[in-house]
């Protein structure tokens, strides 16, 4: 056992969690008239009701012993101070100075980078006023209409969420998204564009990503092929590290954004990796972005852990996959436009949190970040909410619902509101055999045949919630949620005491990625890859 699982506060919560059981929440509910009101905090415009989660001012108390424990609130200081934390890279953790105000005065390692922010921030917007005014054109004099935002991982999930959470049909210019390096999706997007109105923004830190690099390769290819190689630099633009290489690339200097090592990919929408969508959405919205991200940094760095949001969030996740047993946990906005959200949030959660060894090095005896899944409701209630309610495993849900419509038939969405609360109060309350009987009954059904079917009805409730509601989607209130989650990630990362900001599994992959691509070329290395790979390569050369 580690000294973490052995302390006290893990202690009391293991013994808190074997008498859980004995309480359901339906009888939480009827003893405490006062729990809704209660177990609800709100900031930014966001409040979150976890009245339906298996937790009460016992568990609460002992869970906010051990972020004491855990040094939580020192921890999220040592990030707003720009403290090397992401310790195997050496690095701070900026991205709350991406959303900062100019005179916020912040450091990364000592050194003041507000000024650096808000350059690149402003050069962002000349660039993007340009387009949108047509005062950049194409190198045919047309005005751009299109963007397509070319990256991976987080220079792509990021950016398409948001441009999926606020554009809207009449949105000019248009933004397209490619990512993956099956040509089957660059070649989708290109075939509906006009390269004489096409402006590619090719993001990646150093300008070697494999993916990107392949498909920004081929959206030149395209873009030559029909407008010759003057066209590049009126073009592409860049966002990357690597400046040498970008400009080699063929891109003008002008035109290429920088952002820091502080800044980690999931971590990176607020900065240039957002370009695209600064452009298509415009300066004023992506600043609104930025607005309601640092509204939440300030609720999360001054508000005691008590009533904090992102704390409160994580304690909750915490408790129940560490001590409930939770499979995993859910996500359903009950918003379409947020359809793009949990795939974001998947990547930024998965990625910072799957880890099997703590900030030491050793090898931890407890598990970290639950499989993190999701859709929109309310089709995810004719997918899979059926295992939510009825199998044997327990899955966490957290409801996020816009109170407001912004637009599309506005007098439906009292249906689907209607819908995000009866699932959460559908998981709590459940249904049990005494209630089907009645029901059955008034169906006129009876004897053998009524007591065979009670059992495929019944609903052991019981199963934790939390309902998190917005205002509306606006840029304000996506970047709100947004940082709400990046450090609700970030409090998982201390309460489990390992490193969210490096992610050395991905880059084994791209390093075997590497080896297999050259094997599948000239042939070199295959000797050194296992057997199965070898067989598999053969397989795919035969056909």
């Amino acid at each position: 056992m580690s000294a973490l699982t052995e302390s006290a506060a893990w202690r009391a919560l293991t013994q808190l969690a074997l008498a859980d059981a004995a309480v359901s929440l339906n009888q939480r509910f009827a003893s405490d008239p006062d729990r809704a009101r209660r177990l609800a905090a709100e900031a930014c415009g966001l409040y979150l009701d976890y009245s339906k989660q298996r937790v009460d001012d016992s568990i609460l108390s002992a869970l906010l012993a051990y972020a004491d424990q855990q040094q939580v609130s020192a921890g999220i200081a040592r990030m707003f101070a720009g403290d090397v934390i992401n310790a195997t890279e050496g690095r701070a953790v900026g991205h709350v100075a991406l959303r900062a105000p100019r005179d916020a005065g912040l450091t990364m390692a000592g050194a003041p980078v507000m000024p650096a922010v808000h350059d690149v921030l402003d050069r962002m917007a000349t660039f993007a006023d340009a387009i949108r005014s047509g005062a950049w054109r194409g190198a045919t004099g047309e005005m751009l209409t299109d963007i397509v935002n070319i990256g991976i991982g987080g220079s792509d999930f990021g950016p398409r969420m948001v441009w999926d959470a606020l554009s809207d049909p009449t949105n000019r210019p248009r933004a397209h998204f490619v990512a993956n390096v099956d040509g089957a999706q660059l070649s989708a997007v290109l075939g509906a564009l006009d390269p004489a109105r096409t402006l590619f923004v090719v993001t990646s830190k150093t300008f070697t990503t494999q993916e990107t690099m392949a498909n920004a390769g081929a959206a030149r290819h395209w873009l030559t092929a029909a407008l010759g190689e003057a066209a590049v630099a009126r073009h592409f633009a860049g966002v990357s590290t690597a400046r040498q290489t970008v400009e080699a690339f063929g891109i003008a200097p002008a035109n290429v954004f920088e952002f820091w090592d502080w800044v980690g990919g999931r971590y990176s929408l607020w900065s240039a990796v957002g370009l695209a969508n600064m452009i298509a959405l415009g300066p004023g919205r992506f600043r609104e972005l930025l607005a309601g991200a640092h509204a939440m940094d300030e609720h999360f760095r001054r508000t005691p852990l008590a009533q904090n949001l992102p704390v409160l969030m994580a304690l909750i996740a915490f408790w129940n996959y560490n001590f409930l047993g939770a499979s995993s946990q859910v996500i359903a906005p009950y918003a379409q436009r947020l359809r793009r959200f949990v795939g974001w949030l998947q990547q930024l959660e998965m990625e910072s949190n799957g880890k099997s060894v703590n900030r030491d090095g050793q090898t931890l005896d407890y598990p970290t970040t639950p499989a993190l899944w999701g859709d929109v409701g309310t089709n995810a209630q004719h997918a899979f909410f059926q295992m939510l309610h009825q199998s044997a495993a327990l899955h966490p849900v957290d409801f996020i619902i816009p109170v407001k419509p912004v637009r599309g038939l506005p007098e439906q969405h009292p249906l689907l509101v209607a819908n995000g609360l009866a699932q959460s109060a559908a998981l709590m309350r459940g249904k049990d055999a005494e209630q089907v009987r009645a029901e059955l009954s008034r169906q006129g059904l009876s004897g053998a045949t009524l007591e065979a079917a009670i059992p495929h009805r019944v609903f052991s409730g019981n199963r934790p919630s939390s309902t998190l509601l917005l205002p509306q989607l606006d840029a304000f209130h996506v970047g709100a949620l947004c940082a709400l989650y990046e450090h609700r990630t970030f409090v998982l990362s201390l309460l489990w005491n390992i490193n969210a900001f490096d992610q050395w599994g991905v880059e084994l992959g791209k390093q075997l990625a590497q080896q297999v691509t050259m094997a599948m070329g000239d042939g070199s290395g295959v000797a050194a890859l296992d057997a199965s790979t070898q067989q598999l390569l053969e397989r795919v050369h035969a056909r």
